[in-house]
């Protein structure tokens, strides 16, 4: 989790009328916890999707609202000028092909403010800038530049002088020899023309998503900014920019707009979203009786703005809060607003004594088994890919479960069989001694109607000697250890198998799953070095009656 250091002496001049005690004690009540305090310095963790806690002043807004001391929403105050602009040229969309930009004016930058923005800065990339590939910012003293401004492309032969540095250096230079250059090189190693944006004399201002120039930089001196964020997607960065502008607002600039035209990008909007909640959810999910002008007062102060609209309450929620998704997160901004401490936890009743699951009896006793077997467990996720699943271990992919809007680009289809994870946990430790021997037990999916859900058992050793009879006794053992059960095994054909070495798993003659060597070709695919032998059974079937 992200933390940022505070001094209560300056939270409690931007928050006005609150004391030292009022803000320590308030503090984990409006999310954050309190991981150290030293007299006037205190530590803060805040969470990642709430990046305007970065800074204090993003905290005070917050903090003032808690208190009862500013309710509502942040209204972005935004200049419109015609002076400042951004030309996008049609080459960037091959590589970042967005760009947006605001102006802040008339501002005064301490040291401290200094050191939370560029903290701000880095906790963005990470969060919602997903490590600078969504999204990257940059943060530059508006004197040194020269407008209009272009976002264009340029060869890696390009030189100028990066930040924290004094000698002029070519982009490939900086890629492979600058800390930031190697960490975030990556993501423009497949491009032979890189994104730049350059002022009206050719000045090079930035490199995203890698490095500002040396002659932006910003000092306790700096009055005036430029704010500027690239990105593949225009949201995300429009995101990202209306959480520094709220907070530049808050910190005393005047912030005026930039015109940006070219290949599908605009001048940022900041549009404000609306979302309709009832008072009957609230009160079901809090467990209290809250009248509905009681619920558009708590989320006024959670810095919200909020309507009685017939039988709903219309919430109004400004662009920087892009943590609020639905009706849900809105019950925890009335929570918050209501005041935590005013919500008596009761307990809620029960018919029954709580005990431990039969199935979790039996997962543990297989558990303790398979480690006095020398195998060492495994926890893969349930969510994986198909070149996992399927394409590295020649399975057919007919059944696939893909899952909506995953988070990931790459894990988007639920698990049908535990084995491939295990494979793939092989074969990124090829570089450590063998034998290695893995086990999990997890739960598995099958493309029904509903989708079913079953919990599965795989084994898997890798090392030169290993043979069909070794995986085959360590599966008996398993089995008659931690349930009593004998089981047979009956030759069998599968893809991912090597043919002679493969057989059904067989309880009282019904199949639960398959054992043997696993097929060269797989192994090669994999470059794993030595032979590999796995099974896989299923303990949802009958024959497990606990299950």
């Amino acid at each position: 989790m992200p933390v940022v250091d505070l001094s209560y002496k300056r939270l409690q001049k931007l928050i006005g009328k609150a004391t030292k005690k009022q803000i320590s004690d308030s503090l984990p009540f409006l999310g954050l916890d309190i991981e150290s305090e030293d007299g006037d310095s205190v530590r803060i963790e805040y969470s990642p999707n709430r990046p305007d806690y970065s800074t204090d002043y993003g905290i005070a807004i917050g903090m003032q609202g808690l208190l009862g001391i500013k309710t509502g929403s942040i209204k972005l105050r935004i200049k419109q000028s015609s002076k400042q602009s951004i030309s996008v040229k049609p080459q960037v969309s091959k590589v970042r092909p967005f760009v947006t930009g605001i102006i802040a004016k008339n501002g005064n930058l301490d040291d401290t403010a200094i050191k939370q923005f560029m903290a701000m800065q880095e906790d963005l990339h990470f969060g919602i800038g997903r490590k600078r590939r969504k999204s990257s910012i940059g943060i530059h003293d508006l004197d040194k530049i020269c407008f209009p401004l272009v976002y264009t492309t340029i060869t890696k032969n390009h030189k100028f002088v990066p930040l924290h540095s004094e000698k002029e250096m070519s982009v490939s230079d900086i890629l492979k020899e600058t800390d930031v250059g190697k960490e975030y090189g990556h993501l423009l190693e497949n491009h032979s023309e890189v994104p730049i944006i350059l002022d009206s004399n050719e000045q090079t201002v930035s490199l995203p998503p890698i490095i500002n120039a040396a002659k932006t930089t910003l000092t306790n001196k700096t009055k005036n900014l430029f704010v500027e964020v690239t990105g593949i997607n225009k949201q995300d960065a429009e995101d990202m920019l209306a959480v520094v502008a709220t907070i530049l607002q808050s910190a005393g600039f005047t912030l005026e707009s930039i015109n940006i035209s070219g290949n599908k990008n605009s001048t940022p909007k900041f549009q404000l979203r609306k979302m309709k909640i009832n008072d009957s959810l609230v009160n079901q999910i809090l467990g209290l009786k809250l009248s509905t002008s009681k619920i558009v007062s708590s989320l006024k102060r959670s810095r919200l703005d909020a309507t009685i609209n017939g039988k709903s309450i219309l919430c109004t929620i400004p662009p920087y809060r892009f943590d609020i998704f639905g009706p849900m997160d809105l019950v925890e901004e009335v929570s918050l607003g209501y005041g935590t401490p005013n919500i008596t936890p009761i307990l809620s009743p029960s018919q029954t004594i709580g005990q431990t699951n039969p199935v979790s009896i039996h997962l543990r006793s297989l558990d303790q088994t398979m480690v006095g077997l020398g195998y060492h467990e495994a926890l893969n996720s349930s969510l994986t890919s198909k070149r996992v699943l399927y394409d590295m271990v020649n399975r057919e992919s007919k059944n696939i479960i893909s899952v909506l809007d995953s988070k990931s680009q790459e894990h988007t289809i639920l698990r049908d069989a535990v084995f491939p994870g295990l494979l793939e946990n092989i074969s990124r430790n090829i570089h450590e001694p063998y034998p290695q021997k893995l086990f999990e037990s997890g739960t598995v999916f099958s493309l029904n109607d509903p989708v079913s859900e079953k919990i599965n058992f795989a084994g898997i050793s890798a090392h030169k000697d290993v043979t069909f009879t070794e995986i085959k006794s360590v599966l008996f053992s398993a089995m008659k250890m931690g349930f009593a059960i004998e089981i047979q095994t009956k030759s069998f054909d599968h893809p991912s198998f090597e043919k002679g070495h493969c057989a059904e798993v067989l309880v009282n003659g019904r199949s639960i799953g398959v054992i043997g060597m696993i097929n060269s070709k797989v192994v090669e695919k994999y470059k794993i070095r030595v032979s590999v032998a796995a099974f896989e059974i299923s303990l949802s079937d009958s024959v497990f009656k606990s299950f």
